[in-house]
């Protein structure tokens, strides 16, 4: 009895959403919303934020507009016809359709649970067999079957195009400087920005989100001083889960003093000095990652270089090159968040060996 009691009070349940005794006006959206609360009272429940929440009912909302249909109505077919029309008319990239579908079924599982009533409730409101069902299987939604996905096309920076990219962000500085033009505290800015994204090897969202503060010593490297070591504290997070903090290790001198020079010389002259970021505007605010974006297309196609290089390449350079001198693996894997945390860098034993390898890992691309 006591088991059936805690069962029946779970979030979410389909008694605790519907009011009793209420005829409504339009009955199915009632039930709709309802559902959509109880979703939500799950997923609370569970720890999950309204940034997770709130776009996948967005999500289950924009099927309902597709389908034409109510959730009691639903079927497989609906599932594969969304998913053609993501594929062959949105060209959706795999992961975001498989992403998607993913949404879908999580809501029809939470629906078709016993536990929450939704099945009976539907029943007794709109008549034997009206129900959900399971919309998504594995025969009909995409697998998950490789580790990356992206778009083939996409590559890290040669060498040689690195450094012109860098090359080239630092002269628009020089020539804001020299005709006198507006700009130039945020053209350094965004080519120390860039300096960053590739020398610790970040995401665009992770550079945007840094603060000044976030740098720190790393006992292992002295010589940088207090920017031995960042902590990236809003990492790529696992579906459903608060952002992921890691540990980078800083391993390019030339990096480290483009990013020294920037905090000491030339952030202050925003006049943000109680802003907490590390990357302000001229505003008073913080760098958007569509900002980075903006200015990355702007450069890239100014010195007329291949559409496959994004923002994102930066990071694939990063590991590229440090691969190609001879770091160990496993190190750079800690660095870029891969697989584990890299709180284990501060004293990782392949610490002396990257300092060895720098003139071929860190020391090609950047300030001449």
């Amino acid at each position: 009895m006591e088991d059936w009691l805690r069962r029946a009070e779970l979030a979410g349940a389909a008694h605790m959403e519907l009011v009793s005794g209420v005829v409504q006006l339009r009955p199915e959206d009632a039930m709709v919303e309802a559902m959509l609360r109880g979703w939500r009272a799950q997923q609370t429940a569970r720890g999950l934020k309204d940034d997770t929440i709130v776009p996948r009912e967005r999500l289950v909302r924009r099927f309902l507009d597709f389908t034409n249909e109510y959730p009691w109505a639903w079927s497989p077919g609906h599932m594969d016809e969304w998913s053609l029309h993501m594929t062959a008319e949105q060209h959706l990239a795999p992961s975001t359709i498989r992403s998607y579908q993913c949404t879908l079924r999580q809501f029809t599982e939470f629906l078709i649970d016993g536990r929450y009533g939704w099945a009976v409730a539907c029943e007794q409101a709109f008549g034997p067999g009206r129900h959900p069902v399971a919309i998504a299987h594995e025969w009909n939604t995409i697998a998950h079957l490789n580790d990356y996905e992206g778009n083939p096309e996409a590559r890290p920076f040669s060498r040689q195009e690195l450094q012109r990219f860098l090359d080239y962000a630092d002269d628009q500085v020089e020539r804001a400087v020299k005709f006198k033009r507006k700009g130039a505290l945020a053209a350094y800015r965004d080519a120390t920005l860039f300096k960053v994204i590739y020398g610790w090897g970040l995401r665009r969202t992770e550079t945007a989100k840094l603060d000044v503060m976030d740098f720190g010593r790393n006992p292992a490297a002295p010589e940088f001083g207090r920017f031995g070591m960042l902590n990236v504290r809003y990492g790529k997070a696992k579906k459903g889960q608060p952002p992921r903090r890691r540990n980078v290790a800083a391993v390019m001198d030339w990096a480290v003093e483009a990013v020294v020079d920037y905090v000491e010389n030339v952030r202050p002259r925003f006049g943000c000095e109680d802003h907490p970021a590390l990357w302000v505007t001229g505003r008073g605010g913080r760098v958007k990652p569509a900002e980075i974006n903006a200015r990355f297309v702007a450069y890239r196609e100014a010195l007329k270089l291949p559409s496959a290089l994004a923002v994102h390449s930066l990071r694939h350079s990063y590991v590229t090159h440090l691969t190609e001198g001879g770091v160990d693996r496993r190190f750079i894997q800690t660095q870029v968040g891969h697989e584990s945390d890299s709180s284990t860098a501060v004293l990782h034993p392949c610490q002396r060996r990257l300092h060895e390898h720098r003139s071929a890992a860190g020391s090609g691309p950047g300030p001449r």
